[in-house]
């Protein structure tokens, strides 16, 4: 009898894990919920996550037996419970061994760019305002983005396409990354604090853990530029989010373009989404950074033979 390999996200996903499972192992796809995925995984030997919008729980892990291997199409696996998954001997992949791969795989940060600009042009209100049958460019000044300043908070494969697209748009760019030794071309390193006291754009990309947790802190928020825009395309938790809706209230922030909550995808009582009902400074996206078919494909493909390999198959 062939191992049962399960498998969560888009259905190009699941094309490029059966693809590479045929001959080899039983391929199903689970209906992201909590019970359809305990249910699989009770009989599964590995999971193929690329949704990440079901959490594994510890109660779920204890009742699949044959699971061995957890392989995420994402860079993160905070939403699997790590430690049971550790103590059945369950072994854990993310995408983060795979910097070659992902160099060039730009969805994530062509996304953040997408915010950054949509916040500097107040495009979706734009957009209604013209709905709603009315012309009047006046209510919707922009800022140019050349000349002004662009903070990142993480230089590695995002961030550092995020400082190509700045300079390309004749933006100075600052960074800040204590893991960096060698910054991109024409980015100067600075410490967080003089990052939000100095630019006019912030975007966040680094992975969540116990360091970066509330990262984006109370502190910092109070010290940003006045009028600033924030982006977080990463982790909601890294950023300080009660801090960052008081920004916005008090307006101190000019505006967030956010793809990440934290707590999500349970975000229907969640305030910094009650406030972008009422509000056209705040952008909310859900999660869609990663998510283009074409790189689905790709990183799917990868996750699929770390399963295989793993299961000698």
């Amino acid at each position: 009898m062939r191992p049962i390999i399960a498998y969560l996200g888009a259905p190009e996903g699941f094309e490029a894990l059966t693809a590479a499972a045929a001959g080899r192992a039983t391929t199903t796809h689970v209906t992201a919920d909590p019970e359809s995925l305990a249910k699989a995984l009770a009989g599964a030997s590995g999971l193929l996550d690329a949704s990440m919008r079901v959490p594994v729980t510890a109660a779920m892990l204890e009742h699949a037996p044959e699971l061995r291997i957890i392989s995420c199409a994402t860079t993160g696996s905070d939403h699997i419970a790590r430690s049971a998954a550790e103590a059945r001997g369950v072994v854990i992949r993310t995408l983060r061994e795979d910097g070659p791969l992902l160099r060039n795989i730009t969805p994530a940060a062509e996304l953040s760019w997408t915010l950054l600009m949509a916040c500097a042009r107040r495009l979706p209100a734009a957009l209604d305002h013209v709905k709603a049958g009315k012309w009047v460019r006046e209510e919707f000044p922009g800022t140019m983005l050349h000349g002004r300043r662009l903070g990142l908070i993480g230089m590695g494969r995002i961030g550092g396409w995020m400082a190509r697209y700045g300079r390309a748009f004749g933006m100075d760019v600052v960074g800040n990354d204590p893991h960096v030794a060698t910054p991109p071309p024409d980015v100067h390193m600075v410490s967080l604090p003089v990052l939000f006291e100095t630019s006019d754009f912030i975007s966040v990309h680094v992975h969540l853990n116990d360091d970066t947790r509330g990262l984006v802190s109370a502190a910092l928020l109070q010290q940003v530029k006045p009028g600033a825009v924030l982006v977080n395309t990463s982790r909601g938790a890294i950023v300080d989010e009660g801090a960052l809706l008081a920004a916005l209230q008090g307006g101190r922030l000019g505006g967030a373009g956010l793809d990440v909550l934290d707590g999500e995808p349970a975000i229907d009582a969640h305030p910094l989404v009650q406030y972008a009902r009422k509000h056209t400074n705040l952008l909310i996206t859900p999660h869609i950074g990663g998510f283009s078919p074409d790189a689905v494909r790709i990183v799917c493909g990868r996750a699929a033979d770390k399963i295989l390999e793993h299961l000698a198959l």
